[in-house]
């Protein structure tokens, strides 16, 4: 090993983006400080495994909230139309109005609730949105007649998340009075599973009895029209996805669902995230590394810095042994996590050199141990796969590849559930 102290650096190299044969998985080298993979031909293949469990004719909304969960939400947006997707779910109007902004013309759905100011804007370009009150019922009617639009609203139905929504003993009510309202078009029913194991657990089911109740009565009273849907990414994959006409997968899309549930091996991962040693130290036995200096090297090493810390998804606190690859080979985050930075023990790995890529999630390639996966880190981080992907900041780059292949037949909806008026081509995204 060189000298201790010695301080390594010097430029990256030059630019590439390709393809590694048989992985799927693609690598740049290495003009950003860091970088998320987007593989759209695994997020084609996702989507055909829900159309597959959802069945024919059944309508997939691809839920791309939270910047698609932290893998960009225009391009992936895009890509599901192309795959022949039937309508979008989003988290909050300033999304919505984004995607309208893109160009993205098929029907959008606010899945949450929108404040008084936003309406407007979302009325004007023709975004669905959620119904939790007859209070929001009146205001937006009125809302409606003054700008001299219809707007289309989906009832949320509280069926045991206790969120948002309406209560089953009211949702009659309020289907009543969108239907007497000249100004609002009763695009969809919906609710909300709380349960993460979706049909595994006894409480989904409870959900959907009172779920069938409500529409059982809107039914008999001549009150349900529009999409019905209930089923998210782990209700689809226990056994869920048929039985209503809309589905709305979420993180399974990109290829994160839970081990446990069936079929979730068949997925593929959407996200790599990478980034690239930027300093390399040798150092002596015991020299302190990091913040608070709570991690000292057991023996001489050599101490990679990549540029990549807590704004770009690596949890600062980790309660177990974090691993990146480097060279084909694990090697583990050493010292305290910081905003910018993070520093790696490759004292073990030969040849190491600035501008190397460094694996954060995904597999780099080399032919080495294994693969890092959104779990893996979800895991040490004691949380949940989506926070991971979603703690992904602004500034880590988006590389897309892939999407030239589409499997997805375009969406064909079941005859009894009508479709809510076209979107037609909205006017320019105006916010205010």
């Amino acid at each position: 090993m060189s000298r201790p102290n010695r301080a390594v650096n010097g430029p990256a190299p030059g630019v590439a983006l390709q393809r590694q044969s048989g992985s799927g998985i693609f690598r740049r080298v290495a003009e950003y400080r860091a970088w998320a993979e987007i593989d759209l031909d695994a997020l084609t293949h996702n989507l055909a495994i829900v159309r597959q469990c959802a069945g024919p004719g059944t309508r997939v909304m691809l839920v791309v909230k939270a910047d698609a969960y932290g893998h960009g939400a225009t391009a992936v947006a895009h890509h599901a139309v192309r795959c022949g997707i039937g309508a979008l779910g989003v988290g909050n109007s300033a999304e919505a109005l984004d995607l309208r902004e893109s160009g993205v013309r098929l029907p959008i759905l606010i899945l949450g609730t929108v404040i008084d100011d936003e309406l407007g804007p979302c009325l004007r370009n023709d975004v669905h949105v959620g119904l939790h009150s007859g209070d929001r019922t009146r205001s937006l009617e009125r809302l409606c007649a003054q700008m001299e639009v219809v707007g289309k609203v989906h009832l949320n139905v509280d069926t045991g998340m206790g969120r948002l929504g309406v209560l089953p003993a009211r949702a009659l009510e309020l289907l009543s009075e969108v239907q007497r309202a000249p100004h609002l078009e009763l695009a969809g029913v919906m609710t909300h599973v709380s349960a993460p194991d979706g049909a595994l657990d006894p409480q989904t089911a409870r959900q959907l009895a009172r779920f069938d109740q409500v529409l059982d009565g809107a039914r008999a009273g001549g009150l349900l029209c529009g999409w019905i849907h209930a089923a998210n990414s782990a209700a689809i994959f226990t056994g869920l996805g048929r039985r209503y006409d809309t589905v709305r997968p979420g993180i399974a899309a990109y290829g994160a669902l839970p081990a446990h549930l069936p079929g979730a091996g068949e997925l593929r991962p959407v996200l790599a995230l990478r980034s690239q040693v930027v300093f390399l130290k040798d150092v002596p036995r015991g020299t302190p590394v990091g913040y608070g200096s709570t991690w000292r090297a057991p023996r001489a090493t050599r101490i990679a810095t990549i540029p990549m810390g807590y704004d770009d998804g690596i949890p600062w606190h980790l309660v177990g042994p974090a691993e990146v690859l480097v060279r084909g080979r694990r090697a583990p985050l050493v010292g305290r996590v910081s905003m910018d930075y993070t520093t790696v023990d490759v004292g073990h790995v030969p040849d190491v050199r600035v501008g190397d890529v460094v694996t954060v999630i995904g597999r780099d390639g080399r032919g080495g141990r294994g693969e890092i996966r959104l779990e893996d880190w979800a895991r040490l981080a004691q949380t949940i796969p989506y926070e991971i992907a979603c703690s992904i900041g602004k500034r880590v780059r988006r590389v897309f590849a892939g999407g030239e292949q589409l499997e997805l037949p375009a969406q064909v909806p079941r005859a009894p559930s009508p479709e809510p008026s076209p979107a037609g081509r909205p006017p320019r995204v105006r916010r205010g």
